[in-house]
């Protein structure tokens, strides 16, 4: 099917629903609150701190539902309305330490070009191809090999991200309305640590927040490499390049247990959200089901999710991604 009568097939799943909305709001921000305070608590009261950091990881998860909750109201899809996906973006901005507007940009230029190998650059994982890779000197192999090391790209770089990157200023994102989206975020986070640090102390902020957002920004990047980042992914020069099979091979199917599913907000169907945007999380479930076009779509178990990790390179003669390893390897044999 083409866009238009993909649109059309999924017009009735597009829509938003303010109970469901609200729904999700307390059944989010609510036990995330009580898990933070619970920690808080246990700090108090001088529980082992090991207790205290592994209570972070939960919590964490939810920080990536509230996340998903902002990231549908950057589609604005949460909600009926654009100023209530607006009012509601910029609140969960501050939990989630994204600036709403600066990431709406971002995140809509990369709905626009997932798969686009002449539009790579904003709003996604750097991902060279092996031509580019031969083609480059050895520093920029090794920066490449650096940033692309599982170590660097889900343990060190999400914390980087979250915890700095967004807090700067970009010249990518510089317009008024950039800047007062990241004055708006970053000054919510400033009053939270101050109003912390004047009554319970700037310690229990650190010793809660920091491991917190940690776990959080590891689960949420690596939520969006599996979506992105697979062996038989969809990329094409701009001249082939088109927007249903961008959405529907580019983009994977990321089958999670129940209860992650949930936490995550059903974004492992991830195809659908980028075949429309405007489907709010909450629907995108039952779009999958009732769609059955959708089962054909790349499916990737939590097992074999990892095995993506040390995709590296993607090799436009074969349209797949593959190790830096198997080029070596394929080098070694082509000398022999």
């Amino acid at each position: 099917m083409k866009t238009k009568e993909w649109r059309q097939r999924l017009k009735p799943y597009a829509k938003a629903n303010r109970f469901k909305a609200w729904i999700q709001i307390i059944n989010t921000v609510l036990p995330y609150f009580a898990l933070l305070t619970t920690m808080g608590l246990g700090i108090y009261f001088h529980v082992p701190y090991i207790i205290i950091f592994l209570l972070a990881i939960p919590t964490g998860a939810f920080m990536v539902r509230i996340f998903i909750l902002f990231h549908d109201c950057t589609h604005l899809s949460f909600f009926k309305t654009k100023k209530g996906n607006q009012i509601t973006g910029h609140l969960l901005s501050i939990l989630a330490f994204t600036p709403y507007t600066i990431w709406q940009s971002s995140h809509n230029r990369h709905h626009g070009t997932v798969g686009n190998l002449d539009e790579r650059g904003i709003g996604d994982v750097w991902t060279m191809t092996v031509d580019e890779y031969l083609a480059s000197n050895k520093s920029r192999r090794f920066l490449y090999r650096l940033y692309r090391h599982p170590i660097f790209l889900f343990i060190v770089a999400p914390f980087f991200l979250f915890g700095v990157l967004n807090r700067l200023p970009s010249k990518k994102f510089s317009s008024k309305a950039h800047q007062r989206s990241r004055w708006f975020t970053n000054g919510g986070i400033f009053l939270t640590i101050l109003l912390v640090s004047l009554t319970i102390g700037i310690k229990y902020y650190l010793l809660i927040q920091l491991p917190v957002l940690f776990f959080a920004s590891i689960m949420g990047v690596w939520m969006f490499f599996v979506q992105h980042q697979f062996e038989e992914v969809y990329w094409e020069r701009h001249e082939e390049w088109d927007f249903v099979k961008a959405a529907i091979e580019g983009s994977s199917f990321y089958k999670l247990p129940i209860v992650l599913d949930w936490i995550t907000g059903h974004i492992g169907f991830h195809h659908i959200h980028h075949l429309n945007p405007r489907i709010p999380n909450y629907n995108l479930r039952k779009c999958y089901y009732e769609v059955h076009e959708f089962k054909r779509g790349k499916t990737i178990t939590l097992l074999k999710s990892f095995k993506v990790a040390v995709l590296s390179l993607y090799d436009e003669q074969s349209g797949r991604l593959i190790r830096i390893r198997d080029l070596r390897k394929r080098m070694v044999k082509s000398n022999v």
